[in-house]
């Protein structure tokens, strides 16, 4: 295969869902129909369905860190993606890396809570990615109640935003669909002072894995080599498109579509 037509490696550090619709297997749709080539490595097997989770256990720390390093030895990685973590050890482990590739752009995904509200943090975790990983990643991507536990003292979501930025992140975008609002509003804030509103159509329904499917497409966008904005506004769209195309396939969230032409 001729180099230029490679599709650039993201490497994937997140749970198993084994329904299918959130963590790694959503992870690996998306990267695939971005163009990009997914290189997954398990943090953490999951009692999961669309409903919600029931049972998470953290695969150990070094067994993490070891899958990290024979990836990042082996393939050419062009962005790393970061989801579920589980527990201050193993943000420990993955920050250790992180910090030997630096020139790598991270998207930080902070998976505080499951879909259908199970608690998937301890405290501990809260601190450890405002003190190591915030600090390394390129982009993160909260939600309005991550955020708000990431940030608990900032009154609005702009001094969310800041509080993060201050610790070392370069752009946040702060998502809304968890708000009571008519529409999704989403921002993106970046460590340059700018900042860019994103308005969409609340769609019917709640769905399952749409935060993993944004972060790991916007991770493949940045190894395509898409500017920060132009990855979080392609991102978006085909995430939108896989919510308003996808399937009622369990009795809970609906699963978005990843297979749809981005």
């Amino acid at each position: 295969m001729h180099a230029a037509t490679r599709p650039p490696v993201v490497l994937i550090i997140a749970g198993n869902d084994p329904s299918g619709g959130a963590g790694l297997a959503a992870d690996i749709q998306a990267v695939t129909a971005l163009g990009g080539h997914p290189a997954p490595v398990v943090s953490a097997s999951t009692v999961q369905d669309t409903v919600n989770a029931w049972q998470v256990v953290a695969v150990a720390p070094q067994m993490i860190a070891r899958q990290m390093q024979a990836v990042l030895a082996d393939l050419p990685v062009a962005a790393i993606k970061l989801g579920l973590l589980e527990n201050a050890g193993v943000a420990q482990a993955v920050a250790r890396i992180l910090k030997a590739h630096t020139d790598i752009p991270v998207v930080l995904d902070p998976v505080l809570a499951a879909g259908g509200g199970a608690p998937l943090a301890e405290d501990a975790l809260i601190s450890e990615y405002l003190e190591t990983l915030v600090p390394l990643a390129t982009l993160m991507t909260p939600n309005a109640s991550e955020s708000r536990r990431l940030a608990p003292n900032a009154s609005d979501a702009q001094a969310r935003a800041a509080v993060l930025l201050a610790r070392g992140c370069r752009h946040v975008l702060l998502k809304g669909a968890d708000e009571d609002t008519l529409e999704v509003h989403n921002s993106l804030f970046s460590h340059n002072g700018t900042h860019k509103h994103f308005i969409w159509p609340r769609l019917p329904g709640h769905y399952h894995g749409s935060g993993c499917t944004l972060a790991s497409a916007i991770a493949t966008l940045l190894a395509r080599g898409h500017t920060p904005l132009s990855a979080v506004e392609i991102a978006q769209r085909y995430t939108w498109e896989t919510l308003k195309q996808g399937w009622q396939l369990g009795k809970g969230q609906i699963i978005p579509n990843r297979q749809i032409e981005p």
